[in-house]
């Protein structure tokens, strides 16, 4: 197929329309969304496009659509989380990734706090943006709902607790996760399995606990549970207050990486050795685990393709889709420390 434009002029959509031998109102509905263009006639276009070296004027597009071609990564915790923990950076470049090969701009958005919070929903509501992925849920946080108040086309990273039914959610199997975490580590004859939880009333927080306790089932012993806020402090801080009620536990599964890894801090300092003494396991294998020594064994999350469903889901609700959620399978990763 050779261009049908000419004299070095930009191609048009009247270009494309005869390339692919569709009409131009066909062509026309292909670039603003989509909608009514058959499979056929979509690869007959999307040829064309190719080559002819067409391309779409987005202000235009704009027009036509109401949409302004952005989408925003909005990230609600406290800002020394997003530097502590790898999580956030893995997913936004995954959704940077997403998002460029649909030809959208991505905003990355901060609300840590109250005045965070108005700034980030006015931004939102003057439609600077046509829809948000939320990379962090508590039920605490009132953004969720005032996103879902004001109609906000919204795509949670977690079950949104509190919210199901209502918005779109991809994530990790948190309580299968949990689950098989903790089993492992009964596999390896640890009989005083204590855990370092998540916040409670984050969805990895809430179901890798659930998935804890379905392991433990009859033995499972409250004392061996503290709550940590996913930074290695908390993890430090967890550890210590678990050996200081049972110098016993033998094993710990703390909720994410970071975590783990300051468990492992307070072990080493008291003269504890890992696995010999507490076998250690992390949640996520967002990098750090791999390098530490001894290697941090963990469960996996998938992050490309936990962000690329986050961009197709948010593609879809933005299209009025109704909500869908998303569930994938943690992988164990078996290292050194457990």
């Amino acid at each position: 197929m050779t261009s049908p434009a000419g004299g070095g002029r930009r191609p048009t959509i009247r270009d494309v329309a005869a390339a692919s031998g569709v009409s131009r109102g066909t062509v026309s509905r292909y670039i603003n969304g989509g909608h009514w263009v058959s499979a056929e006639s979509r690869t007959a276009i999307e040829a064309a496009i190719r080559a002819t070296g067409f391309q779409a004027n987005p202000h235009a597009r704009a027009l036509a659509t109401g949409r302004s071609g952005a989408v925003g990564f909005l990230i609600t915790e406290p800002q020394h989380l997003l530097f502590d923990d790898p999580v956030f950076a893995l997913m936004l470049r995954g959704a940077t990734a997403a998002t460029a090969a649909r030809d959208l701009q991505l905003v990355l958005l901060m609300a840590s706090d109250e005045a965070d919070r108005r700034r980030v929903v006015d931004y939102v509501t003057a439609r600077h943006i046509d829809g948000v992925m939320l990379a962090s849920t508590h039920r605490s946080d009132p953004m969720l709902g005032t996103l879902l108040r004001h109609e906000v086309p919204t795509v949670t990273l977690g079950v949104a607790l509190g919210h199901e039914g209502r918005v779109s959610s991809v994530t990790a199997d948190d309580r299968l996760g949990g689950r098989e975490a903790t089993r492992y580590l009964l596999s390896r004859g640890r009989r005083r399995v204590a855990t370092i939880t998540g916040p409670e009333g984050t969805p990895g927080g809430v179901l890798r606990h659930e998935g804890y306790h379905e392991a433990l089932g009859e033995s499972y012993d409250e004392r061996l549970v503290v709550h940590g806020d996913y930074a290695r402090a908390s993890g430090r801080a967890g550890m210590a207050e678990l050996l200081d009620r049972d110098p016993g536990v033998d094993a710990v599964f703390a909720h994410n990486d970071i975590m783990a890894l300051g468990a492992i801090e307070e072990l080493h300092d008291r003269g504890l050795t890992v696995p010999g003494d507490v076998a250690v396991v992390g949640f996520d294998d967002s990098g750090p685990g791999e390098r530490s020594r001894p290697a941090l064994t963990t469960m996996r999350q998938p992050y490309e393709r936990l962000a690329f469903e986050m961009v197709r889901l948010l593609v879809a609700a933005i299209e009025g889709e109704p909500p869908s959620g998303v569930v994938m399978p943690a992988t164990l990763v078996a290292r050194e420390s457990a």
